[in-house]
C-alpha cells in the first residue's frame, strides 16, 4: 500500500556510493516531463543525474508545438561517450521518437550492459500529442522490451503495444500485464491511473513474484499531472541501486510520486496540466 510519505534515498540496508542514473529521453522546456523531470527526480531521490537527448520538444503544460528529432548516430555518440567514462548504475528510457533511435539505443544497451534498465514506453504526451512515430511502436516492442528489466506502460500504451483494446477496469489488468511480460521484459508495472475511482492501482508482475503485486494509493484530486509517467519511471531507476529488489524500488517510487502529486498545487506553472512537485520533501 503506497502512503505518499517522503522517501529517504539513503537506505540503511544498501549504503554504497551515490548512484549515477541516466535518462535517455526528449526534452520539455516547461520542466514538468521528459529529461527535465527525470533529472529533478534523480536529484530529489539522491541520485546523480545524467542525460542523453533523443529529441528537442517544444512543449508546455498545454501541448506540443514542434519536435526536432536527434539523428540516431548522434544518440549513439552520446551514449558511447558517456558509458566510456562514467559508471552507470541505472538507465531510464523515455521518449525514443522513431525506429532509428530505438535501434541505436538497443545496440548501445547490448554493448554496455547497464545493471538496471527501466523503460517507460512514451507514445503520447499528457496533452494528447504523439511523441512516437506510428511505425516505431513495433520497434519498441521487439527491440526495447526484451532488453528492459522493468517496463512501466499506462493502459493506453499497453493496448498499443499489444494491439488490443484498452483495459476497462482493474479486473482486466492482470491478463494484459502477463501478455506484456511474455514480450520479454523481466518485470511489468502496468499503471492504472487512466481508470476512475477513489484509488489508483498499479500492478507489478514478473520475475521473483509468485503472484501480481497490487500497489494502491489514493487518487489525488489535482489537474497538475504533467510528467507523472516520467517521474515514476525515473524514481524507480533512481531508487533501484539502493533498494534490495525491484518491488521495494517500485513501492517507494509510487510513494514518492503520490507525495509529489499531493503537493503539485503548491506550484503555479502554466495554464494547462501543471507539473508535480518533485522537491516536495525538501522545499519549505
Amino acid at each position: 500500500m503506497a502512503t505518499g510519505s517522503p522517501v529517504f534515498p539513503h537506505s540503511p540496508t544498501s549504503p554504497g556510493p551515490i548512484p549515477n542514473v541516466l535518462t535517455i529521453a526528449g526534452t520539455d522546456p516547461s520542466g514538468g516531463a521528459g529529461i527535465q523531470a527525470d533529472l529533478k527526480t534523480f536529484s530529489a531521490l539522491g541520485g546523480y543525474g545524467m542525460s542523453v537527448v533523443t529529441a528537442l520538444v517544444a512543449q508546455t503544460t498545454t501541448g506540443v508545438s514542434a519536435v526536432r528529432v536527434v539523428e540516431p548516430d548522434f544518440v549513439t555518440a552520446q551514449l558511447d561517450t558517456l558509458f566510456g567514462d562514467v559508471r552507470v548504475d541505472a538507465v531510464k528510457i523515455g521518449m525514443v521518437a522513431n525506429a532509428g533511435i530505438v535501434h541505436a539505443v538497443a545496440k548501445a544497451l547490448d554493448r554496455h550492459r547497464p545493471a538496471a534498465v527501466v523503460l517507460d514506453p512514451v507514445m503520447v504526451a499528457k496533452s494528447g500529442d504523439a511523441l512516437l512515430d506510428p511505425d516505431a511502436a513495433a520497434a519498441v516492442r521487439d527491440e526495447l522490451l526484451p532488453r528492459a528489466d522493468l517496463i512501466t506502460p499506462n493502459l493506453p500504451e499497453a493496448a498499443a503495444l499489444l494491439g488490443a483494446d484498452e483495459a476497462a477496469d482493474e479486473a482486466a489488468m492482470p491478463e494484459q500485464a502477463q501478455r506484456l511480460l511474455d514480450l520479454g521484459p523481466r518485470l511489468v508495472l502496468l499503471k492504472g491511473g487512466h481508470l476512475t475511482g477513489p484509488t489508483s492501482t498499479d500492478l507489478l508482475v514478473g520475475e521473483g513474484l509468485p503472484e501480481p503485486l497490487a500497489l494502491t494509493a489514493p487518487r489525488v484530486p489535482t489537474r497538475n499531472t504533467h510528467g507523472t509517467g516520467c517521474t515514476l519511471s525515473s524514481a524507480i531507476a533512481a531508487l533501484r541501486p539502493r533498494r534490495p529488489d525491484w518491488p521495494a524500488a517500485v513501492t517507494d517510487a509510487k510513494d514518492y510520486l503520490t507525495g509529489a502529486l499531493r503537493h503539485a498545487d503548491d506550484l503555479d506553472v502554466g495554464h494547462g496540466h501543471g507539473p508535480v512537485h518533485h522537491f516536495f520533501a525538501m522545499w519549505a
